[in-house]
């Protein structure tokens, strides 16, 4: 084998230009796919912990039926005393849940003495929500980073389209589940950046005073925002605490809770989606470009060696060596344009990452490019173009096994 292997190598510095080219096009072509990884896989988890530690949570529990009517947000669909003591109790078991935050969210009118419009209020216990969307306080631009009773955080849009400041007085008004008016005064204690999505022109007060002005004789809970200690996890955990809620009936036997992953409640799951898709096909084309490259030379290189190939096997050389042959050079063209390609990719990354390239995203603006290499993904990159190497070469090398000593000879 090691003869083959020598013989494979002297064959492609006999034809420099040729294997420098093919070498060259697989090269591009891992680097291409290799920064491309990073950086959109950087892009989408930044995306993803944007939407997840923001405002939404990594996942969240609502009582049955909820979700299909979340744009009207029903009081009548929310969670009552009894099934929040048997929701907690089960989450407090959970030893994957690094946080959960109850909230109760609702429409309502919101007046500055002077003009009125509507606003979308969640009501929270500050510091569980602090915890379980980490990056929340972050969107505070104006104000302390705390929300006390009587206090409210207001969506920017909303601050400067009605024109009030920090300390100003305002008043909402809401409708409860009987149907009955209710109004209370607040303090404008900050104004929170808004965020692209749903979530972004949500007010925020504290859950006693949403239960005082919607006038609950006992707590009503819209949602649990439940946030993980690892991320990775969301998949197998998500099943895990489904099938624990399942088992949570009413009096007519059926369930009481329905959960739901961050994927399935924000819009932003399909660009993560189209990103995965992108990628696929990046990486159908970095198979490609090895494909043909590698097939292409090994059949010029079958075609300009026919009467070479006639003496071999008239000496005896076996078939299966002549194959082994051929197969030996597209693997070293695969083997020489991944390492490269390996290290190139990692030279640009690393300069991309030192150049701190900053964008925009929804109103986040500023945030640096962190394009960071999966080492798994290396792997699976560096194997998949060595197998198609190989096989790219499969055929012609099994054309020159196949050659009649004979003809081979006579071939000008």
């Amino acid at each position: 084998m090691g003869n083959l292997f020598k013989i494979a190598i002297r064959n492609l510095l006999r034809y420099k230009r040729r294997t420098l080219l093919t070498a060259s096009l697989i090269t591009i072509g891992v680097v291409f796919v290799l920064v491309f990884i990073s950086v959109s896989g950087s892009f989408k988890n930044m995306m993803i912990g944007q939407i997840t530690d923001s405002y939404m949570g990594h996942l969240q529990v609502h009582r049955k039926g909820y979700v299909a009517s979340i744009d009207n947000l029903p009081l009548n669909l929310n969670l009552k005393a009894s099934t929040i003591a048997r929701l907690e109790n089960i989450l407090d078991k959970q030893p994957e849940i690094e946080a959960y935050s109850p909230r109760i969210k609702f429409g309502g009118m919101f007046s500055n003495f002077v003009e009125t419009t509507n606003i979308r209020l969640v009501a929270v216990y500050p510091d569980r929500e602090f915890r379980t969307v980490p990056l929340l306080p972050l969107r505070i631009t104006s104000g302390g980073k705390t929300l006390n009773r009587g206090e409210i955080l207001i969506p920017d849009l909303l601050a400067k389209g009605m024109k009030v400041n920090i300390g100003d007085m305002v008043v909402i008004v809401a409708t409860n589940v009987d149907g009955s008016v209710n109004g209370k005064q607040f303090k404008v204690a900050g104004i929170v950046e808004g965020i692209t999505g749903p979530g972004g022109r949500d007010g925020y007060i504290h859950i006693e005073d949403a239960a005082e002005l919607l006038r609950m004789e006992k707590m009503e809970i819209s949602e649990f925002a439940i946030r993980l200690k690892d991320f990775g996890k969301l998949g197998k955990f998500s099943e895990k605490l489904d099938g624990l809620l399942s088992k949570e009936l009413n009096q007519q036997n059926k369930p009481i809770f329905e959960l739901h992953t961050w994927e399935k409640l924000s819009p932003f799951f399909n660009i993560a989606k189209m990103i995965d898709v992108m990628t696929f096909f990046i990486k159908l084309m970095l198979i490609a470009i090895v494909l043909i490259s590698i097939m292409n030379v090994m059949i010029m290189a079958v075609y300009e060696r026919i009467r070479e190939i006639g003496t071999i096997a008239a000496i005896g050389t076996l078939p299966s060596r002549i194959l082994n042959m051929f197969v030996i050079e597209g693997f070293c063209l695969g083997i020489a344009g991944t390492i490269i390609g390996n290290i190139a990719g990692i030279v640009i990354i690393f300069t991309l990452n030192m150049m701190k390239m900053t964008y925009n995203f929804g109103q986040q603006k500023g945030l640096i490019l962190q394009a960071n290499i999966n080492p798994a993904d290396i792997l699976v990159i560096s194997v998949t173009v060595i197998i198609v190497s190989v096989l790219a070469s499969l055929q012609p090398a099994f054309k020159a096994s196949r050659m009649e000593p004979i003809k081979a000879l006579r071939h000008i």
